[in-house]
C-alpha cells in the first residue's frame, strides 16, 4: 500500500487553492460590479473576448502571458497570480493548523471569504452584502457542530457587530462624522459568527494595532493626515486570518505572561 507523504499533501492542497484563487479573482472582479459570477465564462476585461482554458492556469498563464492580453495586448492586473498564490498559501496554512478535518473545511471558507473582501475593499472601499449576511449565516450554522459552539458564535456576532456599531455611534456624535461604514460592522459580525467572541475580540485588536500602525506610516511619510480613511476591512481580513489559524497559541502566550 502506497503511503502519502506530508510534502504531496502540501503539494495537492496548493494547487487547489491555486484553483479556487482564480475563482475568487473571478468574485473579487465581478461582485462590486453587481455580475454573475457564473456567467458568462471568464474574459478579458478590456476587449470583452472569451479567454482560452490555457489562458485561464492560474499564475502560469500569467507568466506565459507576461501580464497582457493575448489579443488586444492591455496589461492583466498582477492581482490575478497574487490572489491567486495567497489563496493557495492559505489553504496550505489553513491544512497545517486542522488538517483533513471538517474544521479544516469551515475555515479554509472562511480564508476565501476574508480574501475576496480584503481585495474588494481595498480597490472599492465596499464590503458586499452578498459575502458578509450569507458569512454570519453560514457561521452560525457550522457553530453547531464544530468550534466555537453556537453559544459563542452568537456572542461573538453580538460583540463583533455591537462593538463596531457603538464605535461609530459614539464617533459620529463627538466628531460629526462616521469612523467607518456598517459594512465593518457586518464584516465583523460574520468574523464573530465563524471564530467566536473571543477570537473576535482579537481581531479587533490586531486589526486596531495594524491600522495604528499603517495611519501612523500614512502620517510620517507625508501621504496623507489625521482624516485620511483607511479601508478597515482590509485589517479585519488580514487581523481574521491570523486569528481564525493561530489565535489560540496568540492568546495562550499572552495569558502566560501574566502567569
Amino acid at each position: 500500500m502506497t503511503t502519502v507523504t506530508p510534502l504531496f499533501v502540501c503539494l495537492a492542497v496548493f494547487i487547489v487553492g491555486l484553483l479556487v484563487g482564480s475563482f475568487l479573482n473571478v468574485c473579487i472582479y465581478r461582485i462590486p460590479r453587481q455580475r454573475s459570477i457564473v456567467w458568462p465564462a471568464s474574459r478579458c476585461a478590456a476587449c470583452e473576448r472569451p479567454l482560452a482554458w490555457y489562458e485561464n492556469v492560474p499564475v502560469l498563464s500569467y507568466a506565459a502571458l507576461r501580464g497582457r492580453c493575448r489579443t488586444c495586448r492591455m496589461p492583466i492586473s498582477i492581482r490575478y497570480p497574487i490572489v491567486e498564490l495567497v489563496t493557495a498559501a492559505a489553504f496550505v496554512i489553513v491544512f497545517d493548523a486542522f488538517g483533513p478535518t471538517p474544521l479544516f473545511v469551515v475555515r479554509v471558507l472562511f480564508a476565501c471569504a476574508m480574501i475576496v473582501l480584503f481585495a474588494i475593499d481595498l480597490e472599492h472601499q465596499l464590503l458586499p452584502n452578498v459575502i458578509t449576511l450569507p458569512g454570519i449565516g453560514l457561521g452560525l450554522l457550522a457553530s453547531l457542530f464544530l468550534p466555537p459552539g453556537p453559544l459563542m458564535a452568537l456572542a461573538g456576532v453580538a460583540a463583533g457587530g455591537g462593538l463596531l456599531w457603538l464605535i461609530i455611534e459614539v464617533w459620529l456624535r463627538l466628531r460629526g462624522v462616521e469612523a467607518m461604514g456598517f459594512g465593518d460592522v457586518k464584516m465583523l459580525a460574520m468574523i464573530g459568527a465563524f471564530l467566536g467572541l473571543k477570537l473576535t475580540l482579537l481581531t479587533f485588536i490586531l486589526s486596531s494595532l495594524m491600522g495604528g500602525l499603517i495611519g501612523l506610516f500614512v502620517v510620517v511619510s507625508r501621504r496623507g493626515g489625521m482624516s485620511t480613511a483607511l479601508p478597515y476591512g482590509t485589517m479585519l481580513a488580514v487581523a481574521a486570518f491570523i486569528a481564525s489559524v493561530a489565535g489560540e497559541q496568540i492568546l495562550d502566550w499572552y495569558l502566560h505572561l501574566y502567569m
